[in-house]
């Protein structure tokens, strides 16, 4: 069994600048901040980001956000980080802003392997502008591409030495639906436990999806 234990700074070791990153987490909730750090001190730039937000200013992506890192930011809103929006108005960041069903689903469609979703959520809005419109059954329908990323930073509660995975509560949010849906996914997990320690009833990300597990 390849060992997925390792220190952050391995585990980001192939992290390049312009790469897009999925970071977990819903207002910080479920964020790994560690991986964060990590990717901060590596000095790694002009990254597209995706997550549900864009933290705070002190937290999470927001981070990134200040340290003029992110090139591009995909989430559901950025009202909990001003810097978002004023690097959004001078130019500086790119930041495209989709209703957050639609973002779950993108990102889910990525790691189902399919071709799109089709959402009525901002059809007749300026969320439609440049999409492709179906209509089914006399409804219109927009088409929304998936999302993937080349990794994935999540968070869990626990770990086994597999990479089989327990999410704490709301910490669940995005995390689940990132693992399934970059090339390289990092877990920052609380605990690790032996392999058969947790009951397959509770395993919400098989280890399959994980590529490297961080002890937080």
């Amino acid at each position: 069994m390849k060992n997925k234990i390792t220190s952050a700074s391995e585990a980001l070791a192939t992290l390049q600048d312009g790469m897009t990153v999925m970071i977990g987490g819903f207002l910080c909730v479920g964020t790994p901040e560690g991986l964060v750090d990590e990717v901060l001190q590596k000095g790694i730039r002009e990254l597209t980001v995706i997550g549900n937000d864009t933290g705070f200013p002190d937290k999470g992506i927001g981070r990134l956000i200040v340290a003029k890192r992110v090139k591009k930011a995909v989430a559901s809103h950025i009202g909990t980080n001003p810097e978002t929006g004023r690097q959004m108005h001078a130019g500086e960041t790119e930041v495209v802003l989709v209703p957050q069903g639609t973002l779950a689903e993108q990102v889910r469609a990525a790691g189902a392997g399919l071709g799109g979703v089709l959402t009525p959520t901002g059809v007749g809005t300026v969320v439609e502008e440049g999409k492709q419109k179906l209509i089914i059954d006399g409804r219109e329908f927009l088409l929304e591409q998936p999302l993937a990323a080349d990794f994935a930073l999540i968070k869990a509660h626990k770990a086994d030495e597999k990479g089989n995975l327990v999410y704490r509560r709301a910490a669940r949010n995005f995390n689940p639906l990132m693992a399934m849906a970059a090339k390289v996914v990092v877990a920052e997990v609380e605990e690790i436990v032996p392999v058969g320690a947790i009951d397959p009833d509770e395993v919400m990300t098989p280890g399959l999806f994980i590529t490297h597990i961080v002890r937080a």
